[in-house]
């Protein structure tokens, strides 16, 4: 097997399952070509303020103090005397951009977003904005720009400050939206001079927009019960009060301006967004002026969050609603047409109006949805042969025809109940129907790609299998070989003109035909397949039945850990009994004991709280000082052996790595009290974090290739950075993986005594550049698929081992603040992406370690490897699921997205590894020697 040729191979496979998953999963849903929809009646309001306090929780600004006084007086006051309340409900991901976009343009967009940034539109999109006659936005430049540019024409203006302004260290992060507020002052007291501006602020239709992002801001940076929160609430209360005051002002209290204020994402205690729990998924809506209906008075009324009674708004009828709903309330309000991809339903119980308008306004929104729902239905058709083609029964196109008349009469008759209740349910279909539209495929693709799943890991299981001596089989028959060699084209070409002939996306070719290869690779050795058989068929029935259980059980409990981290716990604790089964307690109790007391030690980790909850600088700092010493001690051992491997100029290596982890701790120290007596970050602090950041992969080159002297560095230079991305308890798990890898090398020679296997003598003496001088190595045997497994379980490990799928989509800007306080979504998750990996480097080195003390090439255990990822992988494709709570969902995508990552970046990983640690740079032995 052409190794380079199979990894390139593998990569691409596996790069197709990964994307599979956001083609069946996450396709955008959004269709084009349908005509707007909009009230034909005098709408209440000319203009429409709406302000959007980034992230602000619905309870944070309900709730009142311990001497119960509201955060928020003036929006008390409009809850009960002027207008409606309630909570809007997100979905996952709670992050600024899905938020903006499900107010604004009333849908919930797709992943895609995400891959092209914040300021970009991944596809075009309606919005009220573009709607509008004129709309003047002021805020973040992160998120205005988007809206700008998806607009027809030139009637959406946007006033942004510096992005640099968004600065999590910054003394005072209220000043974003002070500047808000001032600016909004100005651009009205400029428009009496320009008469212009003047004219076009006396249109009807037109919007207000001010994004004011203090909040989620000082959320991040100090937590949402911090004074600097709940102060900047006050001051976003204060500034709405001015805002209002200063627009009827402008416009003589004509009586036309509607405000609206909400949210576009809550905020988890511990300061972060992006998962679905309760805080970030429940944002306030408060709207009052014409249209609104009044306070309203109620006896008593239940919802499931029980926040009522802790809010003292019980008697005040609140009315829930979904984010998407707010861009139809908005539409009607104002009397543009409802955004041509919105899914939101109008909340008819925040309207102030006739029976009449309401009817009429439930009419437009149902005809809006159906309209989508009908393009959608046509390019399915035209996409799917004629007999194959299964439309969506409940909504026929008589059914949409019969809905619409009965709806237009029960007005036309001045039934409104009736007109309303029949729009409801035609909107709930419709959306259902396009649900089904949008999933049409959805089948057929995951049994396309199932296959090439199950094809791809028979044939790796045969690579291996077929580098085993062992087994014997004779050379497969000519006539079979000519065979699968006309009929596989065959059926590629026969799916290929299928495909064709539908006009099907280019990417379905990919998923459709990726079997076709695949499987011709493994019927190809259907000889080896025969000999296999045979094989199990001659071994005891027990054995088999024993391996399969055990096999099937380690897979399980893998694949329970991404549910239950204390898996990972009862896991570590298991491993630790090894031992004792065997003869290795009796052979090497030293050993043995360190390896009980390291898993033992590990397992404490997965039972503590995710990380970014809780900050705890002080044990970051006790961290740094206990590797410090400790690195210090054998560092000064290795100083006073100096054998002939250990050289001066090697030690005077480890001396500055040890000076880099002091200072790494430091700066954690110093960076941290800076920030919390708002003085920001330091200059020099950064630039001593970005050294040592771009050094870490780059010294350890400069080290000893022995064995245990090259991974002391690796693991000098990987906690330098991890200390400065650390702002818990986390910053002591790399230090105890490190030891438990230690104890697994030390564990995995003496195992393989047991198995007759000459090996050296001491691991001291051991080299990495050994690899590449053993000419032979030995076969596969089942302690082999053992070692993969523990490594493919550490890995697990130290993903999980601080932290869960939560905690990963949770953005929290803390662990960076050493490297960057100015708001930078990307290198903010490059760095936190890195913080990720760094322990997997500690155990993908170890397991390169491991393979040089066993004499195994790196190739087979790596296959074994990827046989048990891409069997998890398999498992997690059958969990995706899209239905449940959106919690539910996001997790179940994100379970597969992370297994599948780990299958692709094992392959990469297993590269960086073997250069971190076979490779070296000689820099200090003159200029004739320099080399690689």
């Amino acid at each position: 097997m052409n190794m380079p040729i199979f990894i390139v191979a593998g990569l691409l496979v596996h790069f197709v399952f990964l994307i599979s998953i956001f083609d069946i999963y996450f396709t955008s849903p959004l269709v084009h070509g349908m005509t707007p929809h909009q009230t034909p009646l005098p709408p209440p309001a000319r203009r429409l303020v709406l302000f959007v306090a980034d992230g602000l929780r619905a309870d944070s600004l309900y709730e009142l103090d311990k001497n119960s006084t509201p955060p928020a007086p003036y929006l008390r006051s409009v809850i009960t005397s002027k207008g409606s309340w309630g909570v809007s409900h997100t979905r996952v991901p709670t992050e600024s951009r899905p938020g903006h976009v499900a107010l604004i343009a009333g849908f919930y967009e797709d992943v895609s977003a995400v891959a092209r940034g914040w300021k970009e539109n991944p596809v075009e999109f309606d919005s009220l904005f573009n709607e509008s006659k004129y709309t003047w936005s002021w805020g973040s430049p992160d998120i205005l720009p988007m809206f700008a540019k998806g607009a027809s024409g030139d009637h959406v203006y946007t006033h942004c400050y510096e992005a640099g302004s968004e600065d999590f260290g910054a003394e005072d992060a209220t000043v974003l939206d002070t500047w808000v507020f001032d600016h909004v002052k100005d651009f009205f007291n400029s428009a009496r001079k320009n008469e212009t501006l003047l004219s076009k602020l006396h249109e009807q239709k037109i919007v207000f927009f001010l994004h004011l992002l203090g909040i989620d801001t000082n959320g991040h940076a100090h937590r949402p019960h911090s004074s600097e929160y709940k102060d900047n609430i006050r001051k976003v209360d204060e500034g709405i009060k001015e805002m209002v005051s200063l627009v009827e002002d402008f416009y003589g209290n004509d009586g036309n301006t509607v405000y609206i204020l909400t949210s576009d994402h809550g905020m988890t205690d511990w300061g972060s967004h992006g998962a679905g729990h309760p805080s970030e998924t429940l944002t306030p809506l408060v709207a009052w002026g014409p249209g609104i209906r009044s306070p309203q008075r109620v006896s008593s009324q239940q919802f499931e969050d029980g926040f009522l009674n802790e809010w003292k708004l019980e008697t005040w009828k609140r009315q829930d609603v979904n984010q998407a709903d707010i861009a139809p309330l908005m539409a009607s309000l104002i009397g543009v047409p409802f955004p041509l991809n919105s899914v939101g339903i109008l909340p008819l119980g925040y309207l102030n109006n006739t029976a009449r308008f309401k009817a009429e306004s439930m009419f437009t929104n149902a005809a809006q949805i159906l309209e989508q729902f009908k393009v959608k239905m046509a390019q399915k058709k035209k996409t799917t042969l004629p007999f194959l083609f299964s439309p969506f029964t409940p909504l026929s196109d008589s059914e949409q025809t019969d809905f619409l008349r009965k709806a237009r009469t029960h007005i036309q008759y001045e039934k409104y109940e009736e007109a309303v209740s029949l729009c409801s349910q035609l909107i709930g279909l419709a959306l259902e129907g396009l649900s089904y539209y949008h999933t049409y495929d959805r089948f057929f693709l995951g049994i396309s790609v199932a296959l090439s799943f199950v094809g791809w890991t028979s044939y790796v299981i045969l690579v291996i299998i077929k580098a085993q001596a062992g087994l014997t089989w004779s050379t497969q028959n000519k006539e079979t070989v000519r065979l699968l060699r006309c009929a596989f084209p065959a059926v590629g070409v026969l799916i290929a003109v299928f495909l064709f002939i539908q006009s099907l996306p280019w990417t379905y070719y990919i998923y459709c035909l990726l079997p076709v290869p695949i499987w011709y690779a493994v019927l190809k050795e259907y000889p080896v397949i025969q000999a296999l058989a045979t094989s199990l068929l001659n071994t005891a029935w027990t054995h088999s039945v024993g391996y399969l259980l055990a096999s099937t059980m380690g897979i399980e409990i893998l694949v329970f850990s991404f549910f239950y981290r204390s898996t990972l716990s009862f896991g570590l604790i298991a491993f630790s009994m090894w031992p004792l089964v065997g003869r290795l307690w009796t052979q090497a109790k030293a050993t043995v004991l360190g390896w009980i007391l390291s898993c033992l030690l590990l397992s404490i980790f997965p039972l503590m709280p995710v990380v970014g909850r809780d900050q705890n600088i002080p044990l970051v700092t006790a961290a740094g000082l206990l590797v410090l010493l400790s690195s210090s001690c054998l560092v000064a051992l290795l100083w006073r052996s100096k054998k002939k491997h250990v050289h001066g100029k090697d030690l005077h290596l480890y001396l500055i790595q040890l000076l880099s982890l002091a200072l790494s701790t430091y700066v954690v120290k110093n960076t941290h009290s800076s920030l919390e007596s708002k003085q920001g970050l330091p200059l020099i602090n950064q630039i001593m974090s970005w050294t040592t950041l771009a050094s870490s992969l780059i010294v350890p080159l400069l080290s000893s290739t022995m064995l245990f002297l090259r991974l002391l560095s690796i693991f000098l230079s990987l906690m330098s950075t991890y200390l400065l991305l650390s702002t818990g308890y986390e910053a002591l798990f790399p230090p105890a993986l490190a030891l438990l890898m230690f104890m697994w090398i030390n564990m995995e020679q003496e195992a393989q005594k047991g198995y007759g296997v000459s090996l050296k003598s001491k691991l001291a003496s051991l080299s990495f550049s050994h690899t590449a001088s053993i000419t032979e190595f030995r076969q596969l045997h089942v302690g082999d698929i053992r070692r993969s497994f523990f490594f493919v379980f550490f890995i697990v490990t130290a993903f999980f081992g601080t932290g869960n799928i939560a905690s990963i989509n949770s953005f929290d800007p803390a662990s960076v603040y050493c490297f960057l306080t100015v708001f930078s979504p990307f290198m903010m998750g490059g760095l936190l992406l890195w913080k990720v990996v760094i322990p997997f480097v500690l155990v993908s080195c170890a397991f390169e370690a491991v393979q040089v003390t066993t004499q195994l090439s790196s190739k087979r255990l790596f296959l074994i490897v990827l046989v048990i990822s891409d069997i998890m992988a398999l498992h997690f494709f059958f969990l995706v699921k899209d239905y449940g709570s959106w919690l539910d969902i996001g997790t179940s995508i994100s379970h597969y997205v992370v297994v599948m990552s780990f299958a692709i970046f094992l392959m990469l990983l297993n590269g960086l590894s073997q250069l971190l640690t076979t490779r070296r740079i000689k820099l200090w032995e003159g200029a004739k020697r320099h080399s690689l």
